[in-house]
């Protein structure tokens, strides 16, 4: 049985800033409606995912919480059966914490947007009001509007004419791509704030002219009545030359100094890997295709911009090194410099990156480099598996059809299910799948988007007693290029879900005005 921690303790032991992981395992959307400042959001369901990246330290002390305690009892089962040896579970959950008058905080991601509010504050980052821009465009003024989302969010929608550029690239190939220009307003842009007023302040701190962020980003840009753009494919990133390279690199070298980055050698580094045992977080923050070609062994993939807008799902152990690299030195120290005014006490940048580490003579690894999800293999091993045409001829036999259960998120579900099943979150599926089958011998059926998840879900109810328990091969996204029925919605859900968190056009525009007034209003707060 795992061990409990009260509110109380958990308090002394955040202000005390011992090594310590407090991962809320309930669903994003309710992590988002309430949580404990200071926790990290990883769902239960994902736990055997993401969990030994969020926390590479089996030793460290874990503090699982959730709304009553029920599912971070589960989930701590789940860590010590992989070896992490100090799990407690809050007592009571966020509950008791709330009702003992315990400060709770709402939002995802808060560290990292309370960085941006402070940054635009401190530094008097200057924004355009999504009409202004609007009408300077139409005047056919000279404006390059660098959009610092992902490639994949940036070809949903964006702000007509804007070209991606990921936050992490602006440092590295900005004077390239104003070699081409004339001048112009340069315009950085996000979907709300924090990476448009990041990406604008990194180009203020370089000396770059005329730059600006959009206020409210894409957000505002719809709150103003104007259109965005869908599918666009402007996602070339410009070269480098090698001017462009040494001047940029000249300016990582002045961040380092200023922000107090550690500059790490690739001896030191080895040391590192081979020989230490202390709590590391290794992170890769170039592009996924320059990370899958070749990267130094040991390091994962989150792109420098990305990883400053969600620094709590990158390193849940603020006290643990933190050590950044790219190809050379200017994205990893520029994402190294943001860590460290974000206030993470130990961060480093490798010194010559990729390219030092291969001309040394050292081994590099390829591709996508995500650990083995914990016991996903033996799950799978053991599963009984039914082919889509199989359950459609099981579904349409009448009296006789099995209960199938989707446990993925309802945003997955809503996009598309097998027909007649019931969405179950694999997160909750012990506490509430006895209510749906009661009969342990009952035939059931797992779904999800592609039968990872359901492997692990039908283990789980294997080791509570049901003895009929089959996945779907491939999940949805077999069932749906067999070309079979799909049925969309939400249907058979009666209370409205709480395990996922709108955003981008999937926001009203009331909740969408909401959403930027709380984050707006982050920046006083942390300067008071």
């Amino acid at each position: 049985m795992p061990s409990s921690i009260t509110p109380r303790e958990l308090q002394e032991a955040l202000r005390a800033e011992s090594p310590l992981a407090l991962i809320d395992v309930r669903e994003q959307g309710e992590y988002n409606a309430t949580h404990i400042p200071g926790s990290s959001s990883l769902p239960r369901r994902l736990l055997e995912f993401r969990f030994a990246r969020l926390v590479p330290c089996p030793d460290v002390q874990v503090v699982l919480c959730d709304d009553d305690g029920q599912r971070g009892t589960l989930a701590a089962r789940t860590l010590e059966r992989f070896g992490y040896s100090h799990v407690s579970v809050l007592d009571g959950g966020i509950n008791r914490w709330a009702s003992e008058g315990l400060r709770t905080e709402w939002g995802m991601n808060v560290p990292s947007k309370a960085f941006g509010e402070r940054v635009e504050a401190e530094y008097h980052v200057p924004s355009i009001e999504a009409v202004e821009l609007h009408r300077r465009m139409e005047n056919g003024d000279d404006v390059l509007v660098l959009d610092t989302r992902t490639p994949e969010e940036y070809a949903d929608f964006c702000v007509p004419g804007g070209r991606s550029l990921p936050g992490g690239e602006l440092a590295y190939r900005i004077d390239e791509l104003l070699r081409k220009e004339r001048d112009p307003l340069v315009v950085v842009n996000c979907a709300g704030r924090t990476r448009s007023i990041i990406g604008a302040r990194i180009l203020q701190r370089m000396g770059v002219r005329n730059v600006v962020s959009l206020k409210n980003g894409t957000a505002g840009w719809t709150l103003a009545g104007l259109d965005l753009e869908r599918g666009a494919d402007r996602l070339d990133y410009p070269e480098p030359s090698p001017q462009t390279r040494s001047d940029a690199e000249a300016f990582a070298v002045r961040l380092i100094q200023e922000d107090g980055v550690r500059r790490l050698s690739i001896d030191a580094l080895q040391s590192l890997l081979v020989e230490s045992s202390e709590c590391m977080y290794l992170v890769d923050v170039r592009s996924r295709s320059e990370y899958v070609r070749e990267h130094i062994p040991g390091f994962a993939w989150f792109p420098g911009g990305q990883a400053v807008q969600r620094s709590d799902d990158v390193v849940a152990i603020r006290s643990a090194l933190v050590v950044f690299c790219c190809d050379r030195l200017v994205r990893g120290a520029v994402t190294a410099s943001w860590f460290r005014q974000m206030g993470y006490p130990r961060v480093a940048v490798v010194d010559g990156g990729v390219r030092a580490w291969a001309d040394r003579g050292l081994a590099v690894a390829s591709g996508e480099g995500e650990n083995e999800p914990f016991g996903l293999a033996e799950a799978e091993a053991c599963a009984k598996r039914i082919s889509p045409d199989d359950l459609h001829a099981r579904m349409s036999a009448g009296a006789s059809r099995p209960t199938v259960l989707f446990v993925d998120t309802s945003r997955q579900f809503a996009h598309g299910h097998v027909p007649g099943s019931i969405w179950l979150s694999r997160s909750w599926l012990e506490l509430h799948v006895g209510r749906l089958v009661p009969d342990l011998t009952n035939p059931v059926i797992i779904t999800d988007i592609d039968g990872g998840g359901a492997a692990l879900a039908a283990s789980s109810l294997a080791e509570i007693g049901y003895t009929d328990v089959s996945v779907l091969a491939g999940g949805i996204r077999a069932w749906r290029s067999d070309g079979l029925p799909l049925e969309l919605g939400l249907s058979g859900v009666m209370q409205p879900p709480d395990d996922v968190v709108l955003s981008g056009p999937e926001r009203s525009a009331a909740e969408s005005i909401e959403y930027l007034r709380w984050e707006t209003a982050l920046g006083p707060h942390q300067l008071g």
